[in-house]
């Protein structure tokens, strides 16, 4: 397996603020990063509930992102926490703002569940870096830190600190890299991997597990693979699908028989 790496890193801002949004209210107003020398300026809007799904509700709420300083403000992505009137946290959602012009506005909504009545939210905010992400060979799925992320190649927004990147790939072995993103590097750059060719079959589980090995035999009632010179017999109900990798086998010419010698 090889790896390729190469990273851009833009700058990196953190701020935790506390907000009061009451329901009922028509919504507040917080400066960011602070409030003598704001660059951004978010509203929220009173939260409105929309349904409720495994006792939680779901509550949305229309965010306005003006930029009120002379500098572009480069896309972003706000973790927002959730508190109930006590200041408990309660939820927890993701603001994404793309970029945005001097002295222009941007519209977004938050959307997020909560267990019990939100109040408050506490802003956690922080700088992206764009990095796009590659696999050889390409339309491979990927998570970053366990979340699906879709199939590359794809842009995703890092934040700065360290991820774990996994890819999969029906008939190439899975395969993963650590990123370490850091505050110091250049403009530009990509992260790519690539994929191994499997060298053995896979028995894939309905409970999501896998087995490489060698598939000895498969019936009506189960299959026989071979993991690590041990032969393990798996109910046929248990198996969602089988691979099977390809072998190239040496045909040794056939034996010649010597002719039979003349009776005398």
């Amino acid at each position: 397996m090889r790896r390729i790496l190469a990273l851009s890193i833009l700058p990196f801002f953190f701020l935790s603020t506390p907000l009061s949004v009451a329901q009922g209210e028509p919504g507040i107003a917080v400066s960011w990063p602070s409030t003598d020398k704001p660059l951004l300026k978010l509203t929220f809007a009173k939260f409105q509930q929309t349904g409720i799904v495994n006792g939680q509700g779901i509550f949305t709420s229309d965010v306005t992102a003006q930029n009120v300083s002379e500098q572009g403000m480069p896309r972003s992505v706000f973790t927002v926490f959730v508190t109930d009137a006590k200041g408990i946290r309660i939820g927890r959602a993701r603001l994404q703002l793309s970029e945005i012009p001097p002295y222009r506005t941007q519209k977004s909504q938050l959307q997020f569940s909560a267990a019990g009545t939100p109040a408050g939210v506490a802003l956690l905010a922080g700088k992206t870096i764009p990095l796009r992400v590659l696999s050889i060979p390409t339309g491979a799925n990927f998570k970053v830190d366990g979340e699906d992320q879709g199939a590359t190649p794809k842009v995703v927004d890092f934040t700065i600190g360290s991820h774990t990147i996994d890819f999969s790939k029906e008939g190439y072995a899975p395969g993963s890299t650590p990123l370490e993103v850091s505050a110091d590097e250049l403009p530009g750059g990509s992260v790519s991997l690539e994929l191994g060719g499997m060298s053995q079959d896979v028995v894939e589980l309905r409970d999501g597990q896998n087995l490489l090995g060698d598939v000895i035999s498969v019936s009506l009632t189960g299959v026989i693979v071979r993991v690590d010179g041990n032969d393990q017999k798996i109910e046929r109900n248990r198996v969602k699908k089988i691979i099977l990798v390809e072998r190239v086998t040496s045909q040794s010419p056939p034996l010649t028989q010597p002719a039979p010698a003349n009776a005398k």
